[in-house]
């Protein structure tokens, strides 16, 4: 006996067989959810509301085929500061943000740039180069595939600093502070007497208050909307470098389902997002350090001559890096070479060429 084809399966070839006429203005209706373990506040879940969907929704309308009925879940109400790669990859989001940066055992790739502390301030060099890398080395793509996960288009985050209660004005101030980090920004103080603390965004603002860690490693605009003025009022520019910090990235299952109309409206908009992410960033960074300046805090530069020695004094992060990649039969020097390079062939110049010590 042979098998009955569903209902809209058979209504679509009775209409393409001209027997019944397809209905007017008749929508398919994709439902998505997207997570991000941060709230909108900050800037690469705000773009997700403001850019991307927006430019999704606007691309279908010019076909009038599908629409997307968007659930956005943002602020951890679905996936916490993380979780977002396991979230998407078993489906209970759709598609969202990960952040690479809380990833570095499963996406030690991505986590390049942290590697290579005292690089490009700028984060529209940091990210032209990693969506690069992303582009050219069949390894970057396979790591999102390898989570069931299409990558759509990374963000950098803005110079990173540090926010203490008391100030740093050399060096030997940071000997027996404890400061909250992502994870991999911790090693950047190895051999300064500096404890590093894994923490996020979402918790600087309390552990600090309660005395948790004395400050905390954060990019200005960042640390503004999350008031770290009022518990650590000394923001020192140490002049980290941009850093890539993850990426917007959507269910490989959920993807593949979906026609090539709606795959070019995700990219389309994954174009956008970016721009306009950088743009705003862009912008805001100025603006941020006066913020913090008004909202009680001081914004210092770390002397050169200080940076300098900071700079020379910590073991290369990327030594312990190589060898993870390697146990995982990873590219890692071929990454942290591409990466370099591609900054190189932009004129900046490193303070230490990691990649070749």
């Amino acid at each position: 006996m042979s098998k009955a084809l569903p209902r809209s399966v058979a209504i679509a070839a009775l209409a393409a067989a001209g027997l019944i006429a397809a209905p007017a203005g008749a929508e398919e209706t994709i439902k998505m959810t997207v997570s991000a373990g941060h709230p909108a506040v900050f800037l690469w879940v705000k773009h997700l509301h403001e850019s991307f969907i927006p430019t999704v929704d606007a691309e279908l309308a010019k076909g009038g085929k599908y629409k997307v009925q968007w659930n956005e879940a943002y602020g951890s109400t679905v996936a916490k500061i993380g979780s977002e790669l396991e979230t998407i990859e078993q489906g209970i989001s759709d598609m969202g943000i990960v952040g690479t940066v809380f990833h570095s055992a499963k996406m030690p790739l991505q986590n390049v740039t942290y590697q290579v502390p005292f690089g490009p301030d700028d984060a529209n060099v940091v990210t032209e180069v990693m969506d690069s890398l992303h582009q050219k080395l069949p390894a970057m793509q396979k790591a999102w595939e390898r989570y069931n996960q299409v990558y759509m288009g990374g963000f950098a985050i803005d110079n990173y600093g540090i926010v203490t209660r008391d100030p740093i004005k050399k060096v030997e101030d940071l000997k027996g502070k404890k400061l909250g980090g992502a994870g991999p920004n911790l090693n950047w103080f190895k051999g300064t007497g500096a404890v590093g603390v894994v923490a996020s965004l979402n918790t600087f603002y309390n552990d600090i208050k309660t005395g948790v860690y004395d400050g905390a490693i954060v990019f200005a605009t960042a640390a503004v909307p999350a008031k770290l003025y009022e518990v650590a009022p000394n923001y020192t520019q140490v002049n980290f470098g941009a850093m890539y910090a993850g990426g917007v990235s959507v269910n490989k299952a959920r993807w593949d389902a979906f026609p090539a109309e709606v795959k070019a409206a995700f990219r389309a908009a994954a174009k956008v997002y970016g721009v306009n992410y950088l743009k705003e960033q862009t912008a805001r960074v100025n603006a941020s350090i006066e913020a913090y300046n008004k909202g009680g805090g001081k914004v210092e530069a770390l002397d050169p001559a200080e940076r300098a020695k900071l700079a020379k004094m910590i073991p290369n992060p990327s030594t312990d890096w190589l060898k993870l990649t390697a146990e995982k039969n990873l590219p890692g020097k071929e990454v942290l070479k591409a990466y370099m390079d591609g900054a190189r062939a932009k004129g900046f110049k490193f303070v230490r060429d990691f990649d070749k010590e």
